[in-house]
């Protein structure tokens, strides 16, 4: 395509209309600086990754004569069947209800693409995870900003919106260690959105990745969410099996399921089956390895957040007011001296080779600029001598 493309016509509206990926993705997705610590993404550590048993899974699939090539083969649109009865059971629901997709993002586009209309609005997450206004341009850019306080979405500023006649297609959010704001919505929210939707009857998308990583604090509980018609809840493998695997799955409402699968008919067909193949082994010829490597994970991220909270306490006492996580991959303190500009020390902190991700790419209303005083920092992939480290170049930068 030539440089001059666009202006001939060459693109469609949607794709004209697209953002260009920029300072969230760049720096995640950038090639890595030499000596640089990065302190980026969700990326599992890779000590928590089970290498081997997935080897050995995938060896046995291949041995086997019958299974490799069915693995070679289509599958259905919904996903292996003892891939979803796995699943299923896990999620307490009916195998029916589940849809194996290609990772989180798909599972939100293809929540989007199902349930909101063209020019819709959607009430998001107050900062949001930047991926979901992403995957939301397919349709619409108008959303509802929704802040995220302490105990998860402020789902009475939501109400307050609908009261007065504010009207949405679907409300998202991430409840379990949210991305970055590291809170969860608690029970009794939990069940007030989902009275609210299907009060006024639009659709929450349940954005669930981090749910496993639990190392502190007392689960809120997922069932609210599946006994509703009104909620589609997204997971995935990605924080606990890798990322590469881009295997994840829907559990939906029983009347989203056929819309669903026609739509991916239309675009991808199905998850890969070899990927699905492995995995199906993986979790199923050893009951309890799953909750093995998320026991090893979780045990590994909790040290690891404390490390990195002790580090700033130590380095940069008061610089930062800071909340211990409960679980998940990151941290989200807040500067606490109004004279330090957050851009220029994500600059200086840059140039002592240290990066992160400042709040303001997390922004639903960049207007609000409520998140620009805060960091990301992301502890999951990083040893503690790096956190460390990392937290050192950090005070060298103020």
């Amino acid at each position: 395509m030539t440089a001059g493309a666009e202006e001939q016509g060459g693109l469609t509206s949607l794709a004209r209309g697209l953002s260009a990926p920029k300072g969230f993705v760049d720096a995640s997705l950038a090639a890595p600086v030499p000596g640089t610590i990065r302190l980026l993404g969700g990326i599992p550590a890779p000590e928590a990754l089970p290498v081997g048993a997935i080897g050995q899974a995938a060896e046995r699939l291949w041995r086997d004569p019958d299974a490799s090539v069915a693995s070679l083969q289509y599958v259905p649109a919904r996903g292996s069947a003892a891939l979803c009865d796995w699943i299923a059971k896990r999620e307490g629901v009916d195998p029916s209800r589940i849809v194996v997709t290609n990772g989180g993002m798909h599972g939100l586009a293809l929540a989007v693409l199902t349930v909101v209309e063209r020019g819709a609005t959607v009430a998001v997450d107050d900062p949001v995870f930047p991926g979901f206004p992403w995957a939301l341009e397919m349709v619409t850019t108008r959303t509802l900003p929704v802040p995220v306080v302490a105990d998860g979405f402020d789902v009475d500023h939501l109400a307050r919106r609908l009261a007065t006649g504010t009207r949405i297609a679907a409300a998202y959010t991430v409840p379990a260690f949210h991305n970055p704001a590291q809170v969860s919505l608690s029970a009794p929210k939990r069940q007030a959105l989902i009275e609210l939707a299907e009060r006024y009857g639009f659709y929450v998308i349940v954005d669930d990745p981090y749910r496993e990583l639990r190392f502190g604090g007392r689960d809120q509980g997922v069932e609210v969410f599946h006994r509703s018609d009104r909620a589609i809840h997204v997971n995935t493998f990605t924080k606990t099996l890798g990322s590469g695997w881009r295997v994840g799955w829907l559990v939906l409402p029983e009347h989203l399921v056929d819309p669903v699968i026609r739509l991916r008919n239309r675009l991808d067909v199905h998850t890969s089956s070899v990927t699905q193949a492995i995995i199906e082994r993986l979790l199923t010829e050893d009951a309890q390895l799953f909750d093995r490597i998320v026991r090893g994970a979780t045990a590994l991220y909790q040290e690891r957040a404390g490390v990195l909270i002790d580090a700033l306490n130590e380095q940069l006492p008061g610089a930062f007011d800071i909340v211990a996580p409960e679980g998940g991959l990151f941290l989200w303190p807040r500067l606490t001296d109004d004279a330090v500009d957050p851009a220029a020390l994500s600059r200086r902190a840059a140039a002592h080779g240290v990066l992160y991700q400042p709040g303001e790419y997390f922004a639903a209303d960049p207007r609000q600029r409520s998140s620009d005083r805060h960091l990301r920092l992301s502890y999951s992939d990083r040893t503690p001598e790096e956190l460390r480290e990392a937290v050192r170049r950090l005070a060298l930068a103020f």
